[in-house]
């Protein structure tokens, strides 16, 4: 759980729409705050100023079609971003999408909580929207960085020391 002295608020001019489109996001009643929090940390670190996103919280068949369609990969992950294509407004940073099972197998495999583990995805996708990648292992440095210190200001688990 987020400690409340961690307790994060979106920025007035961030605006985030999140649709659990699984029922298996029932089993988790604190996942939209923990998405909120996570977005509102990852903005207010990048200093995002007027802009929206979407959070899909899905399941892996739906996460398998998307990852196929998208990537040509024919598995489930656990994150996807889809940047929003730039146009005049600008405002629309894009959608991330989350898949249940994947997230809580990861948490199994590797013993972490998962809260911890949402909100660290909320955040690797919002950075890709925001233009981050990890292509390279200079941009994965830089990014995992970001990643460490957003989670930070959260009270959470560093999850790259964590794994280490």
């Amino acid at each position: 759980m987020i400690s409340a002295s961690a307790d994060v608020t979106a920025p007035a001019d961030v605006e985030v729409d999140i649709q659990a489109q699984s029922p298996l996001w029932d089993a988790q009643p604190l996942a939209e705050r923990t998405v909120r929090e996570a977005i509102a940390a990852a903005a207010a670190t990048l200093s995002t100023a007027r802009a929206e996103l979407s959070i899909v919280l899905t399941d892996d068949a739906a996460m398998r079609t998307l990852n196929r369609t998208w990537r040509g990969i024919d598995k489930p992950t656990n994150v996807l971003s889809f940047p929003a294509s730039k146009s005049g407004r600008g405002m629309m940073l894009g959608d991330i999408v989350v898949a249940f099972e994947t997230l809580q197998r990861e948490c199994d495999e590797e013993g972490g909580r998962f809260l911890d583990h949402l909100a660290h995805l909320a955040v690797h996708g919002f950075l890709h929207l925001a233009g981050y990648d990890h292509q390279t292992d200079a941009q994965g440095e830089a990014m995992e960085a970001l990643e460490s210190k957003i989670m930070r200001a959260l009270n959470m688990p560093d999850p790259y020391l964590a794994r280490d």
